[in-house]
């Protein structure tokens, strides 16, 4: 009962009675083992993932030490290896690789025709909407256009802005029209980048500084959506910071926001949201997000990069959602890419601030370089003038009338597709898509048997797993007449085919990627990919 009442004084005993009679050098290399060991037992503890997780780590990295096992592996990984490569090079077998540069200067004719080879070398019809996102709107009028404006700007640089000032004013009008959009006010502010991935990185980083320089957090953790885009996961690996991620309902496909109330702790810099997801095109509660926000004085970061250049026009096209915006107060940044859906040319994107102090830490400032006092809103240093250039006219050729004249056409064409799909039996759409993005799975068969099915046809559709899925992303290519339909009559002549026997097995490309999802070990999973992208820089030996 004494140590109940009293359990600092029995504690005092206890540990005084241990060391009785030891000489001084085991009292301190007692005391230090003891430290040491609790330092090391509360690391192993409390790492960024869980002791399951690295036990299964620890257990596949020794199986893979065992010789049997360690070929096994290392005989697939070199043929699948084998494989991308031989599909780059059946893909390329007409053409020469140039591989090294050319001791004289070739013609404009010959550099434009060795352009239009390489051009050429595509299988898919995208310009007729066969391909599912990619590439979300083409037009000769828009393309007579961009390519006047950057072949002005495109040796200029905003870093240079004494040099190139007219560049940073059209900067500035492109984050203003974009604040405008979402309904920010006179302390809006922003940033152009190079695409989504920079926008959330930046964002990312922002709050990451934010949090150690004004609330003293030392180890950051950013709260996600299990179906928050992987550029999240790209900027934590990036900035050190701890990925929370929240589990989805399986029926909403909409992150669950009690899961996300739960895992805000003192180490939490940000929470996202996603207006829509990539994976379903649905979006999350943004509204209880922002509530949480306010709540507990977190940013609240909503992801808009797919669908953000849609959302903000919808309500005006005739499609009002929920907001997802500056209207909520808890929302305190937000990515969008102009280079999706407001139609620009790859390579622009923006992420906005409820306030410049957000901003401030998106910054990167060097004040002691010899070479000067140096200071960068984003990632790089030199930035393209003319993405910027081509960004701003892009804007200004549509207009708010043209946005909401494409946001209509591409909201009434998803829906279109969507109630099609609906009425097939065999398939089953996930959530509610809110945008452009209509996800399948089914109950009866493999999905990627129907992937490979609409592959046939001439389709190029987004493949999902945990669960398998397949998603198509509409663009306003998608909505030239025709395309709808014969999108919906292939799918409808591919499940005909596919129900006269649904328990086949998936083959070909799609049997691998099944088989990827299933494989407990992770990191092998990771070695495909990276053998994938190795395979996009492989150049087959055969002369020039």
């Amino acid at each position: 009962m004494d140590i109940i009442r009293h359990p600092v004084s029995s504690l005092k005993f206890v540990i005084n009675d241990s060391f009785n009679g030891k000489e001084p050098w085991q009292i301190v290399t007692i005391t230090t083992t003891t430290i040491f060991l609790g330092v090391w037992f509360y690391d192993f503890l409390f790492q960024d993932e869980s002791i399951i997780d690295r036990g299964k780590k620890t257990v596949f990295r020794l199986a893979k030490l065992i010789p049997s096992i360690k070929k096994r592996i290392d005989d697939e990984l070199s043929s699948i290896s084998k494989n991308f490569k031989d599909e780059v090079e059946e893909r390329t077998k007409h053409t020469t690789y140039i591989t090294e540069l050319p001791h004289a200067k070739l013609s404009k004719k010959d550099i434009i025709e060795a352009l239009n080879t390489n051009l050429g070398l595509g299988d898919y019809d995208w310009k007729n909407g066969l391909v599912s996102g990619a590439v979300y709107y083409y037009s000769p009028d828009l393309i007579d256009v961009v390519s006047e404006v950057y072949s002005k700007t495109s040796y200029t640089n905003p870093l240079h802005s004494d040099l190139f000032p007219g560049l940073c004013k059209m900067e500035a009008e492109v984050v203003r029209i974009a604040a405008d959009l979402f309904n920010g006010n006179d302390d809006t502010c922003g940033t152009m980048t190079s695409g989504g991935t920079e926008s959330i990185i930046m964002a990312c980083k922002a709050y990451r500084d934010y949090g150690r320089e004004v609330k003293g957090i030392k180890k950051p953790e950013i709260i996600v959506p299990t179906t928050v885009h992987s550029a999240f996961d790209k900027a934590a690996q990036y900035l050190k910071l701890r990925v929370r991620s929240v589990r989805t309902d399986p029926n909403t496909c909409q992150v669950d926001v009690n899961g996300v109330r739960k895992a805000i702790n003192s180490n939490t810099i940000m929470i996202v949201g996603s207006a829509p997801n990539f994976p379903y095109g649905t979006m999350d509660d943004i509204p209880a997000l922002s509530e949480l926000g306010v709540k507990y004085n977190i940013p609240v970061h909503v992801d808009s990069c797919l669908g953000g250049f849609l959302t903000c026009f919808m309500e005006d096209a005739g499609y009002p959602i929920p907001p997802c915006d500056f209207r909520l107060p808890g929302v305190t940044s937000i990515s969008a890419d102009t280079h999706k859906y407001g139609f620009t040319p790859k390579g622009s994107s923006v992420v906005l601030y409820r306030d410049v102090k957000y901003r401030h830490h998106q910054y990167t400032v060097t004040t002691d370089w010899p070479g000067g006092v140096y200071g960068s809103p984003t990632v790089s240093g030199s930035r393209a003038g003319g993405n910027i250039a081509v960004c701003w006219a892009t804007l200004l050729n549509f207009g708010r009338e043209g946005y909401v004249s494409a946001t209509r056409d591409i909201v009434h064409t998803t829906k279109y597709i969507e109630k099609g799909l609906r009425r097939m039996k065999g398939i089953f759409i996930f959530g509610q898509p809110v945008t452009s993005v209509i996800a399948l799975g089914s109950n009866d068969f493999h999905i990627y048997r129907l992937s490979t099915a609409l592959k046939e046809r001439g389709w190029n559709l987004n493949v999902l797993q945990f669960p398998s899925g397949i998603h198509i992303c509409v663009t306003h290519m998608h909505t030239q007449p025709g395309v709808a339909d014969r999108f919906l009559n292939d799918v409808r002549d591919s499940l005909f085919e596919i129900m006269k026997n649904p328990s086949l097995p998936v083959e070909g490309k799609m049997a691998i990627y099944g088989v990827a999802q299933e494989l407990p070990d992770r990191s092998i999973v990771g070695d495909f990919t990276k053998l994938f992208l190795d395979s996009t820089y492989y150049v087959p030996k055969r002369g020039n």
